[in-house]
């Protein structure tokens, strides 16, 4: 059996980025098709940590990252759920007097995009923290950031997409993309074996780790290469942790849940750019840094640990914004990690670029031009 689909925009990859374009475009009137080679938010979006913080984020990464804040207020409207969201804050803490340093000047630099940063230290610190270690000498609070499950809002905003209108396709890989005079055409084939034809004005490259595949098809592959990070959690335990918890320097980072699980990630996991697999001794090593700074981890039972496959760039900024060799082809992959908070935020930038030709947003730092004349890793 065969099919012939005609929309206005294409979108390839169902993670939360894809799925955020396709729900933002079909909210504003347009004819979506979305293709997904297993299931929606399966992938990386679906099992990541599940921050939701701007701090600690490069500076060309923060106009984007207070734009997508802003939009998880709205998830319950917006696609139904709240996503377990909760405005926890999000600690960054020092375990040097060299890591406050760089705190404050990370503040000089956050505060002006409406951060809030609060740099901590010494007595009052530990009196305001008692269940921190002394591993943690310090730490910047971000108290308008926090953290999600990343099992329900990635599919969720896949089945809004779909409520919206957007003809959401899973188990549906696409084989070969090509561009015929103004049209892009697309061959796809579902598992159950059904072959697919589509055509579009516009094309959205939202496939993740798997980006440079498409990115291919038109000569524009980047140096990229798959992440595998590695997470864990731990059975129920009084809770005590008030933020989500990062570190400066990055390696280790923590939150508690209502239900008294602490989910811990740190170091990378194995993988050969398709599948993933945990790594125990990560695991291990990572855990005994994570129990200098919450001592209370020390008797706590492991229950899972997991890891997905994630596209990482050189710079750690993701590709945004209009391909340099095609016409109304546009990018989103190579998040390197940190894409969760941003996805629905580049779902409504990418929104702008098909509908307006422009965003209020700044991207230009996420051009795929600066890997012009470098070859794909």
């Amino acid at each position: 059996m065969n099919e012939t689909l005609r929309f206005d925009v294409m979108v390839v990859g169902g993670g939360l980025v894809g799925s955020s374009a396709a729900l933002m475009l079909a909210k504003r009137g347009l004819k979506v098709g979305l293709f997904e080679r297993r299931y929606c938010g399966a992938q990386a979006s679906g099992v990541n940590y599940g921050g939701v913080r701007r701090q600690g984020r490069s500076a060309v990464q923060l106009p984007l990252a207070v734009r997508a804040r802003a939009i998880w207020d709205r998830l319950p409207e917006l696609i139904g759920t709240d996503g377990e969201f909760v405005i926890s804050g999000h600690l960054r803490l020092a375990r040097s007097e060299a890591d406050l340093a760089a705190l404050e000047a990370y503040a000089q630099v956050a505060n002006p995009y409406g951060l809030d940063l609060q740099v901590m230290s010494g007595p009052s610190f530990r009196r305001r923290y008692p269940w921190l270690g002394p591993a943690a000498l310090g730490g910047s609070l971000c108290p308008g950031d926090g953290h999600a499950n990343p099992r329900i809002v990635s599919p969720a905003f896949a089945r809004a997409a779909r409520v919206a209108g957007a003809d959401v396709r899973e188990q549906t890989a696409v084989t070969q993309i090509t561009r015929d005079g103004e049209q892009f055409v697309i061959q796809a084939r579902h598992d159950s074996g059904v072959t697919i034809e589509a055509r579009a004005d516009w094309l959205i490259n939202s496939a993740g780790a798997w980006g440079n595949t498409v990115a291919g098809f038109f000569g524009e592959s980047i140096p990229m290469e798959p992440i595998y990070p590695n997470m864990w959690v731990t059975e129920p335990m009084p809770y005590f942790i008030d933020h989500n918890l990062g570190v400066y320097g990055g390696g280790i980072y923590a939150r508690q849940v209502s239900r008294g699980n602490v989910v811990i990630g740190g170091g990378r996991g194995l993988g050969d750019g398709e599948y993933a697999q945990p790594l125990t001794g990560t695991t291990r090593t990572v855990m005994r840094a994570a129990c200098e700074l919450l001592p209370r981890l020390k008797n706590a039972l492991l229950l899972r640990t997991w890891t997905g496959v994630e596209g990482s760039t050189p710079d750690d900024n993701p590709v945004i914004g209009p391909s340099q060799t095609t016409p109304k082809l546009l990018h989103a992959f190579g998040f390197s990690g940190g894409g969760f908070l941003l996805a629905p935020g580049v779902g409504e930038v990418l929104a702008d670029l098909v509908i307006d030709g422009k965003t209020s947003t700044p991207i230009d730092g996420f051009s795929i031009k600066r890997w012009s004349g470098v070859a794909a890793a």
